[in-house]
């Protein structure tokens, strides 16, 4: 029952089923044809597309700079040091969302490069995920999608663009790092 519960269990084959039960339920379960099943597939797929290459290249990000023995260099700079993981943690994700743009790819890179530090430094791993994410959504500015999205959308102008959306980012990710360093003092 156990080597199962495991094979059905795996990321790919979990996708598999699910996929499959949605062809079925959604598709050849409502009397729909395979032919249009397979057009409703292929016009989602365009849709998710872009998704899908931001979250594989950020996994490609991050385990190039793993194998680049970054992750190994902060372990390094951390032992001795007074700095908070977490406001590192931060930092980190930070300063990859300033210059690659992408939340999800500053993320994604500052998790796998800091994932190191719970170990060593016995932080609970739930407020590096969150100092994870504050840091990921600081300064959205020019090279961000979501910044002009939320100008065109609004039809501002980029002084007001920056005064509102990039201000209110930056905000929130800076009250979620004061939330986390004092969630820090209490666990």
């Amino acid at each position: 029952m156990l080597p199962t519960a495991e094979f059905l269990g795996e990321p790919a084959i979990a996708l598999l089923i699910s996929v499959l039960l949605a062809i079925y339920t959604f598709g050849l379960g409502r009397g729909k044809s395979m032919q249009d099943v397979m057009k409703s597939i292929t016009d989602s797929i365009g849709s998710i597309a872009m998704i899908l290459l931001i979250i594989a290249g950020g996994g490609a990000f991050k385990t190039s700079a793993h194998c680049g023995g970054v992750d190994q260099y902060m372990q390094g700079i951390m032992q001795g040091s007074t700095l908070s993981p977490l406001l590192l943690t931060w930092l980190i994700a930070a300063v990859l969302r300033v210059s690659l743009g992408s939340a999800t790819v500053a993320g994604l890179t500052a998790a796998g490069i800091s994932a190191p530090l719970i170990g060593l430094t016995g932080v609970s791993p739930e407020l590096m995920v969150i100092a994870t994410g504050a840091g990921s959504i600081t300064f959205s500015h020019v090279n961000d999608a979501g910044f002009w999205i939320y100008k065109e959308y609004f039809n501002l102008s980029m002084a007001q663009t920056f005064k509102t959306w990039t201000l209110m980012v930056t905000v929130l990710s800076l009250v979620g790092l004061a939330g986390v360093l004092a969630a820090d003092l209490f666990i």
